[in-house]
């Protein structure tokens, strides 16, 4: 996003200005809401000279010293301090006390426009957020209005706003954290709000924001008076779409197993039905904006419009697929996060490598005929088609879309001694001999596993970025909070999990199997076989699968195992690589971690010990 806080106001406004002047105008007003969205933190650049963001089942990074390795290894209380990780307090010096109530008392002399970790800055954005309702809310309200000098639109947007990010970054802690105590005021001294029973009654308070931003703001940006301030460059700005997309989100998770559980026993196919109703009708919201042409999924042919295929240098990529993100860093960070899933010999760049698990693709990328792997094996849905012996062959068009795969040419003019670079070296025979652009005993900038994945590396006519192609400064690669394909998911999600594969809701005419096969289609494989669709649970395992191929990589899948309850699975535990040698005459699994993931202690992470001594009511986190 490429406006800033100089389009409305020079300076930080809590620096210099009383409350008083800075929120007299809409210009000045915004120039304070700014600094919220500078608070959104990218997982994907957040951090040091790279970044660590793929948590789950997912990604296995070169050096296990990092973030996932600490997650792998159930040390999560090295999670919040570890260099690669967004949880990371970086600029902690400039901000103080990091405590849960600190953050809302202290004040905020000398703000810097650099994102703190997720935590501290989501406190902060809380805080920012209840100052501008207090202050700009009615008097009948219970606010001071002192917004005298803007239109009714221009409070709306700004009111809008605050809403929707004092409900957002309580959901960014209470997604890692768990249930949280809902901050709806500016703390001054009397801040000891008990730790709520349940996560379900958070999200419900959280709710209520969302549904009062919703009212507040606009469709697009540029269709209103205001927006033309900053006319081109409103792509990331809040909308009545966003809302309605993060409310759904917000109650979908509140109604997932984990939370339904509330750490208790768990079912992974039980989902509280209530919630799920209200989540349908809030994705509802923006399906509907997306029938009126605000949104709209993106092509098969113009799928990497969504991830780095951006219109100009810098710009923001995301097409009509685009809900929210936090933005990109530098063009260094952006490029670090677009090369990290690629061997670093073939695009130069100083990222190290998070390699694709075997185990995520093995288990989600299934085959031409839109099975899993292990349906297709099966036998009970038709002809097989995955053969072991060649298990390169005959898969979902996403696998080859989303990955490198040995054997596949990368590079086609590299040439002379860097001829051995055209065609990707993926085999592995033992620790002392593998192909060049696999890890050995001798290096840790190549792939782990026997793969490397490209979502949001740069491929123009057939060849890919490299060191002899070097086109990656075109483009500005970017994952986002939100995008179409997500709401669509998680409205199936939750549709299912409330009345089932085949029903469409009375806010909607969209099925959840209707949602599966709009993603089959686009991606030009069959629709859902029947006898999957007829059961339940199977129905849902699918919906699952599909969700973790159409949002691989994209640092999701931590939260998703989590919330259903499955994370300490052996299924979702072990981590493998593929190994075969250079004729691929063979191919053998290698556990490369079997994480440490206990029922619940692993599901949330732990407040730091000075957070639940502050006062009575602020329990720890399960096992910690």
């Amino acid at each position: 996003m490429s406006f800033s806080c100089e389009d409305y106001l020079d300076q930080a406004p809590e620096s210099t200005l009383d409350e008083v002047e800075v929120f007299s105008t809409f210009k000045n007003a915004q120039g304070f809401v700014e600094e919220m969205y500078a608070l959104v933190v990218a997982y994907e650049v957040q951090t040091h000279t790279f970044q660590d963001f793929l948590l789950g089942d997912d990604g296995h990074v070169n050096r296990e010293v990092k973030i996932s390795g600490d997650i792998d290894a159930g040390n999560f209380n090295a999670v919040i301090s570890d260099n690669f990780s967004y949880f990371n307090n970086h600029y902690n010096s400039l901000y103080g006390s990091t405590g849960t109530n600190s953050a809302n008392v202290q004040n905020d002399n000398n703000f810097n426009r650099q994102r703190p970790g997720l935590y501290d800055g989501s406190l902060r954005g809380i805080r920012k957020a209840n100052i501008v309702i207090r202050n700009v809310e009615s008097v009948d309200n219970g606010g001071l209005d002192l917004m005298v000098n803007a239109t009714q639109d221009e409070r709306d947007v700004i009111l809008g706003q605050a809403y929707f990010f004092r409900a957002f970054f309580h959901n960014e802690i209470m997604k890692f954290w768990g249930r949280y105590p809902y901050i709806n005021k500016v703390l001054i001294d009397d801040f000891q709000i008990p730790r709520p029973e349940t996560y379900k009654e958070v999200a419900l308070l959280a709710n209520e924001d969302y549904k009062k931003a919703i009212g507040l703001l606009p469709n697009d940006w540029d269709e209103k008076a205001y927006g033309q301030l900053t006319l081109g460059e409103n792509k990331g700005r809040l909308t009545k779409g966003t809302a309605y997309a993060f409310q759904g989100k917000n109650l979908l998770l509140a109604a997932s197993p984990l939370m339904f559980g509330n750490n208790g026993s768990i079912n992974t196919y039980q989902y509280d039905t209530e919630l799920c109703d209200m989540a349908v009708d809030a994705f509802a919201g923006i399906l509907k904006l997306a029938d009126q042409g605000y949104y709209a999924l993106a092509s098969w042919d113009n799928y990497d419009e969504v991830f780095w295929k951006s219109p100009t240098p810098n710009a923001w990529p995301g097409g009509t697929e685009y809900v929210f993100s936090a933005g990109g860093g530098n063009q260094g960070q952006v490029e670090r996060f677009m090369t990290s899933g690629v061997n670093r010999e073939l695009h130069g760049s100083i990222s190290e490598n998070i390699s694709p698990t075997h185990n995520y693709i093995h288990n989600n990328f299934g085959m031409a005929n839109g099975l899993s792997i292990e349906d297709d094996l099966s036998g009970q849905y038709g002809p097989t088609l995955y053969n072991p012996t060649k298990p390169f062959e005959n898969r979902d068009p996403r696998f080859y879309r989303w990955h490198i795969i040995d054997g596949q040419e990368v590079a086609p003019k590299a040439t002379g001694g860097d001829a051995k670079q055209r065609f990707a070296q993926l085999w592995y025979e033992n620790a002392s001999n593998a192909g060049i652009h696999r890890r050995t005993n001798f290096d840790n900038k190549k792939s782990t596993t026997g793969y490397m994945w490209t979502k949001f590396y740069p491929i123009i006519d057939g060849e890919y970025h490299s060191i002899w192609n070097n086109i990656i400064g075109q483009y500005s690669g970017m994952r986002m909070h939100m995008r179409l394909t997500d709401v669509y998911l998680m409205y199936a999600e939750a549709l299912h999990a409330s009345k089932g594969a085949t029903t469409a809701p009375g806010s909607y005419s969209l099925t959840a199997e209707g949602v599966i096969n709009l993603f089959r289609n686009r991606a030009g494989i069959p629709n859902v076989h029947p006898s999957i669709v007829a059961d339940n649970n199977k129905f849902m395992d699918e919906l699952r699968r599909e969700r973790a191929v159409e949002l691989s990589y994209e640092a999701h899948r931590w939260v998703d195992i989590r919330r259903w309850g499955v994370a300490h699975e052996e299924k979702y535990r072990r981590k493998l690589a593929l190994d075969f040698p250079e004729n691929r005459s063979n191919f053998t699994e290698r556990l490369l971690v079997d994480r440490v993931c206990e029922f619940p202690k692993h599901y949330w992470l732990p407040f730091k010990a000075d957070q639940t001594q502050i006062y009575e009511g602020f329990p720890q986190n399960p096992g910690w």
